[in-house]
């Protein structure tokens, strides 16, 4: 069993230096950047002693909102070795996602890069700030509807008004000494908050998941013992650093091994590909529709992946079919499946590299390392016995500390003797593992996006023309579930589905915005009126000839 680690962040780093600083800790195959460990905790460093200098206090809440770049990982490290705690933000968020979460987290600061596909970071930022451009960036800003925030940090050299760009936010630290931050460092614990991630939840908006130091330490330590991660190995990781997948499950993952991070800075199988080549990446990492991508592409074009063996496909159900594709043609013969949630910091079980194949693709595994599983009745609490659905349930070192300035919803997910109720249908065996076999949320988990179906209704219900609004989540090959609409209009109201969708972009991510629209007079309901989403699931797997994509098995 792995052994629980009690260190922050800013000192494992720090304890990896020292023991292999020439050994290379970051590097992109598609640019001219790679840190050795040494070089990692002095950029670190550098950026630890500038939020201090800019004025960031420990236990100050930063949000950070960028792709898979450097500067991620240098704020990663160095906010946690002075004690701010980074605020994730997810890359698809658009305006009304990017003012909520600054709002609710009481951000202090916000660090983001220049955009991400078609979306121009600045210019929601200036959307959710229309003050923004004649701030003063040399003394901090004060914003009506955002009274916490009081720096903006672009993370590239371009000059922005009311923003700093990176070279300014780095000068500051040039006055703070190395015992400054020392004691900076020394005051920051191992059971101190250290990350707050967004994830959707019960009420319908995204919620701040409060992790400290220990809770991700270990679960990164754990995952990497299940999936036999050593200091040689070099994991190539394209899944979002502000997902616990990337920045627990990889990034940290790495360090606690001192093995080589090789980030891919946004998802192209192509990208993916050309980097386990040229860096000889022996591990990857993935969701099943990136594997998925990948393995098309390996059909048509040659790209040498035999330095490939091992490495985790997680983030929603994984189908058998591509599990047993990714071992066989890409040589993964060692690919683990992990399930978790943000709330766990985030892997609750994972499949083991020794464990038979039939387990390793039909299963998610057994809990990892001390954390403990049961499955309960969803009605009663009592415990099932082997083999019968129920709520699966958690409880260990990875346990979330509960919801940021949420108690009440902290409440109803962890209970008095410590277990988080997951929601997620389950069974398990003698041995322990687990098959995930439906959901008591209706969450809709979309290419390892989590979704909840009541954000977009409360959001569709803004439309003048909407009477009311059910969301669905329907069967896909690429992405394991898409967004369905079923819109009931106010009576002598006509719409079209460009007209929803139009409504939608700009607004709501990207992924957010519903595949199908379709337009009902009504909705099948219980006896008691409620609507019965299942049955609205299985109603439109037949209206959009969704049958083959419903068979897929998955762990």
């Amino acid at each position: 069993m792995t052994m629980i680690l009690n260190v922050t962040v800013g000192d494992l780093l720090d304890d990896v230096s020292k023991r292999i600083p020439d050994k290379e800790a970051m590097v992109y195959a598609d640019r001219p950047v790679r840190y050795t460990y040494e070089q990692l905790r002095i950029a670190a460093d550098q950026v630890a002693k500038a939020l201090i200098g800019l004025g960031i206090k420990k236990g100050d809440n930063i949000a950070l909102w960028a792709t898979n770049i450097p500067e991620w990982i240098l704020l990663q490290y160095g906010s946690a070795k002075m004690g701010a705690i980074l605020v994730t933000v997810n890359t698809q968020y658009r305006i009304m996602e990017l003012e909520y979460l600054l709002k609710q987290s009481d951000c202090n600061a916000i660090f983001l890069g220049e955009g991400f596909k078609q979306s121009n970071y600045i210019e929601i930022l200036n959307g959710v700030l229309p003050t923004l451009a004649d701030s003063p960036t040399d003394s901090p800003s004060s914003f009506e509807n955002l009274p916490m925030l009081r720096h903006a940090i672009l993370l590239s050299e371009k000059r922005v008004p009311g923003t700093l760009n990176w070279s300014d936010f780095m000068s500051y630290g040039l006055n703070i000494s190395d015992m400054v931050l020392k004691d900076y460092q020394n005051e920051t614990h191992p059971g101190d908050v250290i990350n707050i991630q967004y994830t959707s939840g019960t009420t319908g908006f995204p919620k701040g998941v409060m992790l400290t130091h220990n809770n991700i330490i270990n679960n990164a330590n754990m995952v990497a013992d299940a999936m036999n991660l050593i200091e040689e190995d070099r994991l190539c990781f394209p899944v979002p650093l502000f997902h616990c997948f990337g920045c627990v499950m990889s990034s940290l993952a790495c360090v606690t091994k001192g093995a080589t991070m090789v980030p891919v800075e946004v998802f192209d199988p192509a990208k993916v590909l050309e980097a386990v080549e040229k860096e000889k990446c022996t591990a990857l990492h993935g969701v099943p529709s990136m594997f998925i991508a990948e393995l098309e592409l390996l059909k048509n074009t040659s790209y040498d992946t035999k330095t490939l063996r091992k490495g985790i496909m997680a983030g929603s159900p994984c189908p058998v079919e591509i599990m047993k594709q990714v071992i066989s043609k890409m040589g993964m013969e060692e690919v683990t499946i992990a399930y978790g949630q943000t709330e766990a910091s985030p892997v609750i079980t994972q499949t083991r590299i020794d464990d038979l194949l039939e387990r390793r693709v039909s299963t998610v595994g057994r809990p990892l390392g001390e954390m403990e599983v049961k499955i309960v009745d969803p009605v009663t609490g009592a415990e099932m016995a082997f083999g019968e659905q129920g709520d699966l349930c958690a409880r260990g070192a990875g346990i979330m500390v509960g919801y940021y300035n949420m108690p009440e919803a902290t409440n109803l997910v962890i209970d008095e003797e410590g277990w988080l109720h997951t929601g997620d249908l389950a069974v398990m065996d003698h041995q322990g593992y687990c098959k995930i076999t439906g959901r008591l949320k209706d969450m809709v988990i979309r290419g390892g996006e989590n979704i909840y179906p009541r954000e977009i209704e409360e959001f569709l219900y803004s439309h003048p023309k909407i009477a009311d609004v059910q969301v669905i989540g329907l069967p896909d090959f690429k992405y394991g579930e898409e967004l369905c609409a079923l819109v009931r209009l106010r009576e002598g109201e006509t719409a079209t589905f460009e007209e929803i969708k139009d409504f939608c972009k700009g607004q709501i991510s990207h992924h957010k915005i519903p595949m199908y629209v379709d337009f009902v007079d009504s909705y099948p309901v219980t006896a008691s009126g409620k609507i019965q989403k299942y049955r609205l699931r299985e109603m439109y797997i037949e209206v959009y000839n969704l049958q083959e994509a419903a068979k897929i098995v998955t762990a």
